[in-house]
This record gives C-alpha cells, structure tokens and sequence, in this order.
C-alpha cells in the first residue's frame, strides 16, 4: 500500500498534462481542433491529488524529487523533420534518465523545450512503469512553411521578392518561431530602409497548418500637417507670450509638403519636403515635431516649426564693364511679396557710357497649378555700348593711315551729306548707343506628368516680348547709320565705310518675338558641378509689326558635361585620413554652343559676338568675331586649392563659320576681327556668400597678348 501511494504522489506531482500554445500560435484555423487528448486550460495546472480515502491530499513540499527512469519524446511520427526536432526537445531539457527532478524543474524543462521555437503544443506526462517514473514529452511541431504573407498591404507595397528572399533558407522546413521573429525584424530593417519609420511589423496573426503565416503591419498614417511659426530659439511665442505671427502664407509652406492627410508617413519623403522648403530661401530653420493622435495607435500629426529670414533687401555699389564703363548701381528686391513666395525687384545703374533699369516680377509656381509652372514678367530700360560696333586690338586702313583701335563713328541722317561711290561724308565722334524699351514675360514648366513633387531634368521654356531698340549717341541723337575707321582728322570718310546701324536704316526699330526653349539639368551640384550634363536649345521667332520691324529666327543651343576626376591633391581634402570622408570637388568640364540666324531682315546688333569673359576669354567682348552663326567649344579642368579657393586651366576656341560677312554693312570684317581663334588660360576661383568669383587670365591664340577677366560666377 505504502509504495502505491509513494507511486500516485509522484505521479501526480509531475502530472503537467500542460497545454502550452505559443500566443502567435493560438489562433488556429476556424474550425481547426486541438490534439486529440487535449484537456481544457483548467485542467492543465497544478493538478491536485488524492488519497487513498479519496480526500484531497496536501501538496507535497515543492523540493520533493523523483527519480526519473526514462524521457521518451512522442509526436512525431512521420514528419519529415523527426530526428531534428526530437534531438532538439531532449537538448533543451535538463531532465535525463537517472535524475531525480522536482515539479518546478520539469515546468523549466516544459518552458525550454517550448522556447526551442519548433513546437506549437508541448505536454510532459509522467507514467508508472516497473523501473520507475517514464516521463512522456508529447509534442506538436509547427508546421511546415509554405508561404509568408503581410497584412493589411495599404500603401506600402512590400515586393514579394522581399519576402522571398528574407524566407529563403526556411520554405520548405518546420516553422521555427524563433527563426521567424529574427525574420520579421529583417522586414521592420526593410520598411525602415525605404524610409517607412513608423511602421511595425508585428504577428503572426494567423499560422494555418497549411503552412501559411500572416503577419501584420502598422504602417504610420499621416494625420494631418501643421504650420508652426517660432523664433529662432524653437519658442512658439514672443516675449509677451503672444504666438509667433509669421509673414508666409501657410499654403506656401503645406504646397511644398507631399505628404497628406491619409498617408503613409516616410521619412524620406519629409526630408524632401524640407529640402524643398529650404530651397524657397524664404525659412532659416526648419523644425520638425511627430505628435501622436489620441485613440489612433500609430497616426502622428506633422507639425512643421517655420523660423522665417528676412526676404527683403537693398543693396548698392560700384562696378566695371567694357560697355558701360565705370558705373553706380542700387537694387531692391523682396523675395517674399504679400507672403505668397512673389519676388519683386528693381535694379538701376549708370555709368560713363550708359545706363539700365528693370523692374521684374516672379513667380515660382503659380498657384493651383500641378505641374509647378513658374512665371516672370520683366519692364526694361537700356543705354549701352554695342560691342559689335568696336574693336580694341584690331588694326584698320583709312586711306594711307593705320589706325588702332578705332570705333564706329556716326554720320549725320542727312541723307544729302551721304553721297555716292567714293564722295566723302561729314561725321561726329560720339559713341555709338542701343537704347532698348521693351518688356518680356516668361512660363517655364517642368515635364512632371502633373505631379509637382516629381523630380524632372526636363523644362519647357515660353516666351514672348516686345521691344523698341533706338540707336543714339550720348547726347541723345538719334542716327541710323556709322562709318567704319574714321578719325577726328580729317572729319569725313567715303561712303563705302558707311553702314546701316539698324534694319532697313531705321532710326527705330520694333522687335516683337516669341520662343520656345528646353533644358536638362542633370548636374550634380548647382554651383560647382563634377558630374552630369546640362542642355539648353531654343528658337525666338522675331515677327514684323511694320516697315521698320524685322523679321528673321534665332536658334541657339549650348550643352555642358562633366567628369569627376582626381589628378592634383593640393587641398587636404583630395588626401582624407583612413576615417575622414574625401572632399575634392574635382572635375573636367566640357561646354559646345551654337547657333544661327535665319533669315535676310537682320539688325546689326542682334549678330552673334565672340569673344569676353564668358566666350572665348582671351579676347575682349566681342573682339574675335561678328557672325550669323557661330560656335564655341571649352575645356577646363577645375581643381580645389584651399577651403574656398579653386584653380582652373582652360582652353577656349570660336568660330563664325566664316559668316562675318553675311551681317548687314559686315561690322565684323570692316573692324578687321578674325572671326575664329582660340584662348588657353588659367584662373583662380574664390567662393563667397554672393558667389564664386573668379579672376582669369588667357592669350589670344598663343602670342604675348594677354587679358584679364574678372566675373562671377563659372563659366558654366
């Protein structure tokens, strides 16, 4: 009697009979039932026992141990997986045959073999036998998997062949959850890579005994954007604690945000939207607040702390050019008129030998438009030096004198003072002047496909404008004609050196035209570019609206190409240390540009000029060439020298095809320019908060014939 008690105590002291579903595996297929010989939930834990008189026994003391004869593993009869998965369960236990074990270290054998990751059901049964105590390890394995699904799909589409890469090694093979835990942390990396922070991916939700498992992802729902403004030290309020009242209309901000109210929230996507506020110039900080949605697990308000920096400017101060001289200009300019993003500028300057003003007006989208159209409208005033008209290192013949560096001079419009063949005219000395008033407006689009927030290389360009070109002297005379090679001894020259200034020797001409242009911007940096391209081609159509209004067509075009290169390491950052990133904007710049000019009723000072700082720039502004068509090729290799210094070596070449000749009263040849020619040089490129600017010197051709150039901004 005593020994059967002693047999039913342990017995029942390691009677587990426990259940143990993982909670990602307690939800089996409708209508799936559990393992046969599966008892309730109530009866798998600490099972009481009883006495021989049938009364409830105490417990016995929890150190109490039995003596354990054998651990048989059951359950996996036929899975293809048998062996693995039985060595797997005795390995996670710590009970062996031999050992005497007490209750609670059977329940942290039952927990580990659970924690194995390979079983959905585990039940350890101890069993009287005539050696002792056989304990019976009843296991359900997972099962096989066959396919891994995400739920709900919503807008992120995660690629299948994602899935079918981060499951590879494990279709086909017993479900471990363990291995499908370290798997669905992999897809949490993927969503995080691909910008989708918020996201979770959680589950299974479903593990059916097909072999399918459903996991489930919260994406991060964008609730809704806010526009905040605040001071520079991130306060929403002022000093008097009223809120920060900002001059931008909010729709200004919100149109540049892709983000919306209903969508999946990327990081990717509002680091673009920042990028794009900041490049409005009109914010000196961006700041940018995720703030959770009460009740709605998941959904964040965006709220977008604006500093806005001062948009309105006025500036001044002095400057050369070779066509007005010395000269004095002030400019005004607001970048954000009315806080709709409007730019509003003036800009006026005088100078020895002329004067400009110009009012323009910008808009860089036009509001409600999806494809981003921007528009300009520009009202000018001009009194400039044409350089076609002049020469500075070319020699002409006037009879038996040599003169150099002779200029146009204009004749009188008396016709009755301009004879025939060789009869000499009288002239003055003054310069000749182009005054132009006219006004230009401008639509440019890019080629996006009506979604604003696409990144396009491609713009269409359309144009129109009108203007009056009158040519005059200084003293505000109006002439129509010029004399090429005179001096002021004698005063007058033959009338073979007599050429019209203007079309059909006008002493004023309409010019009214419209174009249609195209670009590509590929380049990598705006500024200072080392890889990619940029293409421009247009044609300007001039029409006639009278007898003195010309009609003719100008097609140009111009594309630039870079290369990264690293052949000079002057600047420390072309030689980083092992752990220092390389900064060496370095690169070999290609530029080819061209154009034409069709058509007879062509006005002399709408030719192509060769020749200045952003031609060919051994030459002065339009010293090698006067011509109907032309094209320029350069090549410069740009290198960095210092922290905001940079060299450049350059070679420069033009030509007019030899159509000097084909401009009306032929400047070009008359003022003996070569109309092709070439220009090596070198230059140094200093960076400052307006732009670089750059200090050049080149030959013409290679002779001892040197010019220096100072300009802002590169070439191209």
């Amino acid at each position: 009697m005593a020994g059967t008690l002693a047999s039913k105590a342990a017995l029942t002291l390691l009677g587990l009979g426990c259940l143990a579903g993982h909670p990602a595996l307690a939800q089996q297929d409708p209508g799936s039932a559990p393992p046969a010989g599966t008892p309730p939930v109530s009866e798998q834990v600490d099972t009481p026992f009883f006495d021989p008189a049938g009364q409830p026994a105490a417990d016995p003391a929890p150190e109490t141990r039995v003596l354990i004869a054998e651990v048989v593993v059951e359950g996996l009869e036929g899975h293809p997986e048998a062996e693995r998965l039985e060595i797997a369960a005795y390995e996670a236990m710590r009970t062996i045959p031999g050992s005497r074990v007490s209750r609670p270290e059977l329940e942290a054998d039952l927990a580990a073999i659970f924690a194995t990751g390979w079983f959905a059901d585990v039940r350890i049964q101890p069993l009287d036998g005539p050696l002792g105590v056989s304990l019976v390890v009843t296991v359900v394995p997972n099962p096989v998997l066959r396919r891994v699904g995400v739920q709900p799909a919503g807008e992120i589409k995660l690629p299948e062949e994602v899935i079918a890469d981060t499951f590879a090694s494990d279709f086909g093979r017993t479900l471990n959850l363990n291995t499908l835990q370290t798997r669905m942390q992999a897809l949490q990396t993927w969503y995080t890579d691909q910008g989708f922070s918020l996201a979770r991916v959680t589950g299974p939700s479903r593990v059916s005994p097909a072999g399918e498992v459903e996991l489930l992802v919260r994406e991060g729902t964008v609730d809704g954007v806010e526009v905040q403004f605040i001071t520079s030290e991130g306060e929403p309020t002022d000093e008097q604690g009223q809120p920060i009242r900002g001059k931008t209309q909010p729709w200004v901000v919100t149109r540049e945000v892709s983000l919306e109210p209903g969508s999946v929230f990327n990081r990717r996507q509002l680091e673009d939207d920042i990028r794009r506020l900041y490049g409005t110039g009109l914010f000196s900080d961006v700041r940018v607040t995720l703030r959770p949605v009460a009740g709605q697990p998941g959904n964040v308000v965006v709220v977008l702390g604006i500093v806005e920096q001062s948009t309105g400017s006025l500036s001044g101060g002095v400057g050369y050019s070779q066509s007005q001289g010395v000269f004095g200009q002030i400019s005004l300019q607001d970048t954000n008129l009315l806080g709709r993003a409007w730019d509003l500028g003036t800009n006026f300057s005088y100078g020895q030998f002329g004067g400009l003003g110009d009012i323009t007006f910008f808009d860089p989208w036009i509001k409600g438009d999806k494809h981003r159209t921007s528009f300009r409208a520009r009202a000018f005033f001009s009194r400039e030096i044409p350089q076609i008209f002049q020469s500075r290192n070319s020699t002409f013949k006037n009879g038996d004198q040599r003169i150099k560096g002779a200029d146009f001079e204009v004749v009188t419009n008396d016709p009755r003072d301009i004879g025939g063949g060789d009869q000499l005219v009288r002239t003055n000395f003054d310069n000749v002047a182009i005054q132009r008033v006219g006004a230009s407006v401008q639509f440019v689009r890019p080629f996006n496909g009506g979604d604003p927030f696409a990144d396009s290389p491609w713009r269409l360009i359309l144009a129109f404008g009108g203007q009056e070109v009158t040519p005059m002297n200084f003293a505000g005379n109006k002439y129509s004609q010029a004399v090429v090679g005179a001096t002021k001894s004698p005063d007058v020259v033959s009338r073979n050196q007599v050429i019209c200034i203007a079309y059909n020797c006008a002493s004023e001409n309409q010019l009214l035209s419209f174009r249609i242009g195209t670009t590509y911007n590929s380049l990598d940096n705006p500024r200072n570019p080392t890889s990619g391209n940029f293409l421009s081609l247009s044609t300007e159509q001039f029409l006639s609206v009278g007898s003195d209004s010309p009609t003719f067509n100008r097609i140009r075009g111009s594309i630039s190409h870079f290369i990264p290169v690293n052949w000079l390491k002057i600047y420390k950052g072309c030689r980083p240390g092992p752990d220092e990133p390389e900064d060496c904007a370095q690169a070999l710049g290609f530029q080819l540009s061209g154009g034409t000019l069709i058509g007879d009723e062509i006005p002399p000072y709408e030719a192509f000029c060769l020749g200045g700082g952003n031609s060919v720039r051994g030459y002065f502004d339009c010293d090698l060439g006067v011509g109907k068509s032309f094209a320029e090729f350069t090549v410069e290799y740009r290198f960095p020298l210092f922290s905001i210094v940079s060299g450049s070596v350059f070679f420069d070449a033009g030509t007019t095809f030899g159509t000097q000749s084909d401009i009306p009263g032929n400047p070009g040849g008359l003022l003996g320019k070569k109309g092709e020619g070439f220009s090596p040089g070198i230059g140094l490129i200093v960076t400052t908060p307006v732009g670089p600017l750059r200090l050049e010197v080149a030959s013409e051709d290679f002779t001892d014939e040197w010019r220096f150039n100072l300009g802002v901004g590169w070439k191209f």
